[in-house]
């Protein structure tokens, strides 16, 4: 949500963003991007829950070779959906309702997904990592996975 106004004073760039009302839509976006932009390097920002929702445009990444550096904000949980909860007034539904948007049983592990996709991946737990793990992936061409770990 502020992204935009943080990356206000970056080199030029163009932003991408979801309107409301259709959770899964960055990473099939990050594909028309890449496809309608060819030499541009495209960074699809996505959450865990919602990558869920259309992962399979990871192999499209793979197949068509696609310069998308994927970063999974991995939190474990489909928070968007928790805050529209609240937003109605039904946070506090109890355990069942929370148990519904908690995605750690089993674990995801968007490293291996994507490499059963063709895409090469690593995970990042600290700010360290991440940083190092994102210029080695926006060093060379084609698709790459950050599964960025948010405690």
């Amino acid at each position: 949500m502020f992204l935009a106004a943080a990356t206000a004073g970056a080199p030029p760039h163009d932003w991408l963003t979801l309107t409301g009302g259709a959770i899964g839509q960055g990473l099939p976006l990050a594909a028309g991007a890449a496809i309608a932009s060819p030499g541009r390097t495209v960074i699809a920002l996505e959450a865990d829950g919602s990558a869920m929702y259309t992962i399979q445009a990871l192999w499209t990444y793979a197949r068509e070779g696609l310069d998308v550096t994927t970063v999974i904000f991995s939190n474990r949980r489909y928070a968007i959906l928790a805050m529209e909860l609240q937003r109605v007034g039904a946070a506090a539904a109890g355990d069942a309702s929370r148990n519904l948007l908690d995605l750690s049983r089993p674990a995801l592990d968007f490293t291996a997904l994507a490499a059963g996709m063709g895409v090469p991946a690593a995970r990042a737990t600290t700010a360290t990592e991440f940083a190092a793990q994102l210029g080695k992936a926006l060093a060379e061409p084609g698709p790459h996975l950050i599964e960025a770990v948010i405690p």
